[in-house]
């Protein structure tokens, strides 16, 4: 079974740093996009930073020049760098991954258990 798990969130002063990272687990055949979404309370879950199998990335212009994506193939994982945090990021963040099974022939999208990060003083 196919699972994303990610680890690294947490609670950090505003102007602060937090990696996060996911991993997949299980028996895939391949992966193509991986990413980050977040969800703030009361909020849609919104795009944070994707990035390809080639390593072309896309930011929301809201995290550009702060925020880092980046993926190692070889580990099946993808980490997210968040630089000078601020207090409306807080949010639960999701993991996400079009991933092909073994023994499948498409591509599905599976996302993790989410992490919370919270920017606070």
């Amino acid at each position: 079974q196919v699972q994303l798990v990610e680890s690294g969130g947490g609670l950090v002063q505003p102007g602060g740093s937090l990696r996060l990272s996911c991993a997949a687990s299980g028996n895939i055949f391949g992966i193509y996009d991986m990413g980050w979404y977040r969800q703030a309370p009361g909020k849609q879950r919104e795009l944070v930073a994707s990035i390809s199998v080639g390593g072309t990335k896309n930011y929301a212009d809201s995290v550009k020049g702060r925020f880092t994506i980046s993926r190692d193939n070889a580990k099946k994982s993808v980490y997210l760098q968040m630089n000078s945090l601020k207090s409306e990021e807080s949010a639960v963040y999701y993991c996400y991954a079009k991933i092909r099974p073994a023994g499948n022939l498409i591509y599905k999208d599976y996302w993790g258990q989410g992490t919370q990060v919270t920017v606070s003083s």
